[in-house]
C-alpha cells in the first residue's frame, strides 16, 4: 500500500508500513492556533489554521487505528529567555508580537504558559511523544532524530503550522537525515494562502527532493485499506501485504 502524492506516491521505496511511519503534528497550539495567542497578536489569520484542526484529527484517529507513532512538536522558550537568540526577538518585537511578552493566553511562546500548549482538541494522550524545541525545525537541538532512529522509523507524515516555517524547516531537516517525508497538504497552513501554496511548491522542487505531496482524503482512503486488512482474521500486521 502506498499514499497517492505528487510528483510521486508515499514511500517512494516499497510499501508503507505501519510500524516503520510516524505522525507529526508541528506546532498545533494555542499561540499558532488560537485566539488572543502569539499569531492573532501579530495580526495573522487563524481561519486557516482551524480548519485543519478537523482533518488533522481525522488523520491522527486512523493513524492510532493503524499503529502509526503520532509525535507532536511544540515551539517554545525557556522563561528566562536564555536559549532566544536576541535578533529573532527583534524581529518577533518588529512584526508585533514580541516573544516573551505578556499577552492574553500568557507571556508569548514561553514554556508552561497557556498559550504554549497544545489546543485542547489536539491534546496529546499520556504515553505519546511529545517534542519540545526553541527553533522552527523539530531536528534543531532535540532528541528527535535518536527517537525516529531507536524506533527504526522511515517515514514521516507532516502535518501542521507554519507551512513555511515551522514545516518547512522540519521537512528540510528531515530530507537532509534520509527521511521518506509526506506532506499532507491541507493539513498544513499560513495565514496568508498564497504564502501557503508557495512553501507547498517549494517542498516539491527537483522532482519531490524535499518531499511529496498528498491530502487527508487520500491519507485516509489508503487508511482505509489497512485497517481493512488488520481486521481480517489470522493476519498479522507483520503479514499484511500491502
Amino acid at each position: 500500500m502506498t499514499i497517492p502524492g505528487d510528483p510521486y506516491d508515499f514511500p517512494i521505496e516499497g510499501p508503507l508500513l505501519p510500524g516503520k511511519t510516524a505522525l507529526m503534528i508541528i506546532d498545533m497550539q494555542r499561540d499558532f492556533c488560537a485566539p488572543s495567542g502569539y499569531m492573532h497578536t501579530r495580526g495573522g489569520d487563524l481561519g486557516p489554521a482551524r480548519a485543519t484542526i478537523p482533518r488533522i484529527t481525522a488523520v491522527r484517529e486512523a493513524c492510532w487505528k493503524a499503529g502509526i507513532e503520532v509525535i507532536y512538536t511544540r515551539e517554545g522558550h525557556r522563561p528566562n529567555l536564555s536559549d532566544l537568540p536576541r535578533c529573532k526577538r527583534m524581529k518577533t518585537a518588529l512584526a508585533g508580537a514580541e516573544i516573551g511578552s505578556q499577552g492574553p493566553l500568557g507571556r508569548l511562546l514561553i514554556r508552561g504558559e497557556i498559550g504554549w500548549d497544545f489546543i485542547d482538541e489536539l491534546q496529546p494522550e499520556e504515553d505519546e511523544i511529545v517534542i519540545d524545541k526553541a527553533g522552527t525545525g523539530s531536528f534543531h537541538g532535540t532528541d528527535l532524530h535518536h527517537i525516529l532512529n531507536n524506533k527504526k522509523i522511515e517515514n514521516l507524515i507532516i502535518t501542521g503550522v507554519t507551512t513555511g516555517v515551522c514545516v518547512n524547516s522540519t521537512v528540510r531537516e528531515a530530507a537532509d537525515r534520509g527521511y521518506n517525508v509526506l506532506v499532507l497538504e491541507d493539513c498544513c497552513a499560513e495565514p496568508d494562502q498564497n504564502t501557503h501554496n508557495i512553501a507547498i511548491q517549494l517542498l516539491k522542487v527537483e522532482g519531490g527532493y524535499l518531499s511529496t505531496i498528498s491530502d487527508s482524503e487520500k491519507f485516509l482512503s489508503a487508511m482505509c485499506q489497512v485497517s481493512s486488512q488488520m481486521d481480517k482474521p489470522n493476519v498479522k500486521p507483520s503479514e499484511m501485504q500491502r
